[in-house]
């Protein structure tokens, strides 16, 4: 695991007080090479308990969810709700640029830690707030799942197959990484102009708002008037009055490919793949003389529809991902598998690139692969520095060798239940 020393954010202090709504914002600027300590309770955060878990053994210290979204962060345990915990916080407020916060609006205000008091502590600290509505509204208080933001956000109703209820988008949190990597981009921003002003902020950043960005161009046809967009699942409607339901998703020999006949020529070229299937042997006289150029192309009745896709599907139904793979480059085609997770990990793409990562975990006597960085930067590389903190692994290094704190005290505040 690669050094900070020269990465892109290795001059910067993060604290990162977020629960899962916010963790992968940490975890981003902590791979940018920030200094992320990443504070906890000292019963350790909640979301250790979520799973999966290392060899299927539930555990605060296996959280596979935990590894994946806290490596290149340090740890320490703090309670910010006691005495003692607030005066130890801003005194790490002090050395920080950035404080990550997940909590429901007006918490930090009524501990005494919110932004006005942080300011005056460190003038040029930055806070960003990654919250289910954000900080202002007639939601703010809010409690929200990512489901709730989804199902608000109107892109739950366009998930899953017409005749089915709406689907939620992902069996993750999508919804959280979405903001994790808004809050991210705020607080670049925010970096970045304090660097003109020398002045912080905070960075309001709702997980609802996060979400309707995710499929802008819907919201706009939506503005302009036009209809509700249609939940379309492995099938889409072509558009227009009368129309038929092209597939979006085959069936192959070990899977699943994505392919549809499309009307516009250019952009998706389908007669690539009636040559094809001409070479095959296995094209029919009605899809070799199929004219895509067609103006009724989207009034194309679904018996005529069937004739362009069955022998599509039987044929691709006559090969692996693999083979369908290596001849839609051979011909030219936007056909594409449908990748398992096996799928991604023998990726030659992504092998070439080096984009698995293999973290060691001593405690564990294991070597993990995670995804690497979202980037590669020639003379700043992004990495992940370290595996994700054990509760308290860094307690010692931070608060005795770089607050002062002695280790009698130390043992006094462990005894209270103040780290």
């Amino acid at each position: 695991m690669a050094s900070k020393s020269d990465s892109m954010l290795s001059p910067y202090r993060v604290l990162d007080l977020t629960d899962e709504k916010g963790l992968l914002c940490g975890k981003i600027l902590g791979d940018m090479g920030a200094d992320v300590i990443k504070v906890e309770k000292p019963c350790g955060d909640p979301a250790r308990s979520i799973g999966p878990f290392y060899h299927d053994e539930p555990h605060p210290e296996k959280s596979l969810f935990w590894f994946a979204l806290n490596t290149s962060k340090r740890g320490i345990t703090l309670n910010i709700e006691t005495t003692d915990g607030k005066e130890l916080f801003q005194r790490l407020v002090k050395t920080a640029d950035l404080v990550i916060e997940s909590f429901q609006p007006g918490h930090l205000d009524r501990l005494g830690l919110g932004y006005s008091e942080l300011e005056k502590v460190n003038p040029g600290v930055i806070l960003v707030s990654i919250t289910g509505f954000g900080q202002t509204g007639p939601y703010k208080d809010w409690k929200t799942a990512d489901i709730v933001a989804w199902a608000m956000g109107g892109e739950m109703l366009v998930w899953g197959d017409a005749n089915h209820p709406p689907m939620r988008m992902s069996h993750h949190p999508q919804s959280y990484m979405h903001a994790g990597a808004d809050g991210v981009i705020g607080a670049l921003n925010a970096l970045y102009q304090r660097s003109i002003s020398g002045e912080g902020q905070q960075v309001d950043i709702s997980i609802f708002e996060s979400v309707i960005e995710v499929d802008t161009t819907n919201r706009i046809s939506a503005w302009q008037g036009r209809k509700q967009v249609a939940r379309r699942g492995g099938e889409g409607r072509a558009g227009g009055p009368a129309n038929h339901v092209a597939r979006r998703m085959y069936r192959c020999k070990d899977g699943w490919v994505s392919w549809s006949y499309r009307a516009n020529p250019a952009v998706y070229p389908s007669k690539p793949l009636v040559k094809w299937l001409e070479d095959e042997g296995v094209s029919t006289p009605y899809v070799s003389n199929f004219d895509f150029t067609r103006p009724d192309f989207a009034q194309i009745p679904q018996e005529e529809w069937d004739q362009l896709e069955e022998p599509t599907a039987k044929f691709f139904m006559t090969k692996t991902k693999a083979e369908l793979l290596d001849g839609a480059v051979k011909y030219g085609v936007m056909l594409y598998p449908v990748s398992t997770t096996a799928d991604m990990m023998g990726n030659p793409q992504l092998i070439a690139r080096d984009f698995w990562k293999e973290v060691p975990h001593a405690e564990l006597k294991d070597t993990i692969t995670y995804p690497g960085p979202f980037v590669l930067a020639s003379e700043s590389p992004l990495s992940i520095s370290r595996r994700a903190p054990l509760i308290g692994e860094h307690n010692k290094e931070i608060y005795e060798g770089e607050l002062g704190i002695s280790k009698e005290k130390l043992t006094v505040l462990k005894q209270a239940r103040v780290i």
